[in-house]
């Protein structure tokens, strides 16, 4: 039995610049965390030939091809495993709520189904991987972030150049800084669950077509990026909040499925209760609202979202990446 464990992860910056389409044309920069919410995959050898996975549902098949979940049967097909087995996830948060859970259920499957074969892959390896499976196989209109904050965890710059090749950065953060960090970032989940591809898509067609108002914004999105990284690295946090202020209204012009209205008015309840900024997670539309708090006001901030009947979900960062707990 193989047991592993992935992080979901928390965009800080660049987020957006990832998507080929975009990346392709200018390159890419981010800054990204993962947390200690995790995606858990357990594989296991099946006493016959079929393929059992258990996820929100059961499937039991006698066939690769047969399967439903598009990741497992892509993931299946990839390392050449085609009987005897059965794959069994857990989540700590829902899929659709912009933690980027699909990838890390995708990294966690490989990480798991790599030690079954009693393979070693690296880091880097599981990230390209997912991202050939979600990416150049199924054709999602999504990033490479997910994937790499999945397999490598920690504080991390992706750099991705216009031929798709992502060199990752980890960002050396004093320890008083990551306390403050993981202290006065505050995360709420709305209640509301959406799809990323729908909004992804949308600036992904944009950006292909040289669209000059998403194109300009996702350059902005990129030099913040870059800002937010030095203002970690020199301890700047207060300025960090603030740029994240300006990372979400930049955002919103990438299309008009990042926000609705009942966002907006929560987003201005968080700035008047004491937030420097914020932003929802992922690509937009629904999730989780993430606000930068500083002292006394971050009571303040709870108290204000609690009435709204938005509940906060703590967290610590992960530096671990997608690890095996189990081999046996």
């Amino acid at each position: 039995m193989i047991v592993t464990r992935t992080p979901a992860r928390l965009p800080l910056g660049g987020g957006g610049t990832d998507l080929p389409s975009y990346y392709s044309q200018y390159g890419s920069f981010l800054v990204s965390a993962a947390i200690d919410k995790y995606t858990y995959l357990t594989v296991n050898k099946r006493f016959d030939d079929s393929i059992r996975v258990s996820y929100s549902r059961t499937e039991i098949v006698d066939k690769v091809e047969e399967i439903q979940h598009p990741l497992v049967r892509e993931a299946l097909k990839l390392l050449k495993l085609n009987r005897g087995i059965e794959i069994v996830s857990i989540a700590d948060v829902p899929a659709n709520t912009g933690m980027g859970t699909s990838s890390s259920f995708t990294v966690g499957l490989l990480n798991a189904l790599h030690t079954f074969k009693q393979e070693h892959v690296s880091a880097q390896t599981l990230a390209e991987e997912a991202c050939k499976i979600e990416i150049d196989i199924l054709g999602e209109p999504i990033g490479k972030q997910d994937q790499y904050l999945g397999a490598f965890g920690g504080v991390t710059c992706l750099d991705i150049d216009r031929e798709g090749k992502v060199t990752v950065s980890p960002l050396s953060l004093p320890d008083d800084t990551l306390e403050l960090l993981e202290s006065n970032i505050l995360l709420f989940y709305t209640g509301i669950k959406r799809s990323a591809s729908e909004v992804l898509r949308d600036q992904s067609d944009a950006s292909r077509q040289n669209d000059e108002r998403v194109n300009n914004a996702l350059h902005t999105i990129k030099e913040i990026g870059k800002q937010i990284k030095v203002a970690l690295e020199s301890g700047n946090l207060r300025l960090f909040g603030e740029l994240l202020d300006a990372h979400w209204e930049t955002k919103k012009k990438l299309s008009d499925k990042v926000t609705v209205e009942q966002i907006d008015r929560w987003y201005e309840v968080g700035k008047r209760n004491g937030a420097l900024g914020g932003k929802l997670m992922g690509a937009g539309g629904g999730g989780f609202l993430m606000f930068y708090c500083e002292n006394e006001d971050k009571r303040r901030l709870r108290g204000a979202m609690a009435a709204e009947g938005l509940r906060q979900m703590r967290f610590h960062i992960d530096f671990e990446g997608s690890k095996v707990l189990v081999n046996i």
